[in-house]
């Protein structure tokens, strides 16, 4: 019998409503999911289905209007504001379709950014970084800009950088929105990679079918409900 602690992810009656001017948009609405610890699920689904705006609730990143999120044993809702941003700072990666690189900065120096508030001194923030960078195979553009790497090298530091804090989970919002096809596949092929290496979780929202063959779960929302749920 699988026990609460197995889930990394629990949300319950998960709601999230927008208020406009008479209108009340209904973005997520009733969903119940689970997600085990070194699964990496992708949500599918239309524009406006809902998908960011649960992804976004579940990380803490924006409260849902009513039900329960729990991530790696927290409830989320017993957590202030503040409380939230620091949790997700040590439990959670995030990869955007946009990578938010610092154009001053190298490769390195992007990828410890998240490590700025620790107690790590520097040497041992580049030696992690070293560590991630070689992971994602990128030991070769330590000293490298941001304009000197391609569109797949500068994801594979948005990729390091996420996994930089050893998270619980790694969250990833349209991360090969902006790549080719052949790019689109390699940032795919990694992450799966990375999940076999390291067990780790990773949730991907996307509109890409071919990467939902990629995952261990494919989920598939529309009007905000998952309307299938299906190991791959």
């Amino acid at each position: 019998m699988v026990q609460a602690q197995d889930f990394i992810v629990i949300a319950q009656d998960l709601h999230k409503y927008y208020e406009g001017d008479s209108v009340r948009v209904e973005a997520v609405r009733g969903i119940d999911l689970k997600i085990s610890r070194g699964e990496i699920v992708v949500i599918m689904g239309p524009s406006g289905c809902g998908k960011t705006t649960l992804l976004n609730c579940l990380a803490g990143l924006d409260e849902p209007t009513k039900g329960k999120v729990i991530i790696d044993n927290q409830n989320l809702n017993d957590l202030t504001d503040d409380q939230r941003s620091e949790y997700r700072a040590k439990k959670m990666g995030f990869v955007f379709q946009t990578q938010n690189l610092l154009p001053i900065l190298t490769v390195r120096e992007n990828t410890q950014l998240p490590l700025l508030n620790t107690k790590l001194t520097p040497d041992e923030a580049e030696k992690k970084a070293n560590k991630v960078l070689e992971l994602v195979k990128l030991s070769d553009r330590l000293r490298h800009k941001p304009s000197e790497l391609s569109g797949g090298e500068t994801q594979r530091v948005a990729i390091a950088r996420a996994l930089i804090n050893d998270p619980a989970i790694v969250w990833a919002d349209e991360p090969t929105g902006n790549l080719d096809s052949e790019n689109s596949t390699q940032i795919m092929k990694l992450l799966k990679s990375l999940n076999e290496q390291l067990n780790q979780t990773i949730v991907i929202v996307t509109h890409d079918a071919s990467i939902g063959k990629l995952s261990d779960r494919l989920i598939k929302m529309r009007n905000g409900k998952i309307i299938s749920d299906t190991k791959n």
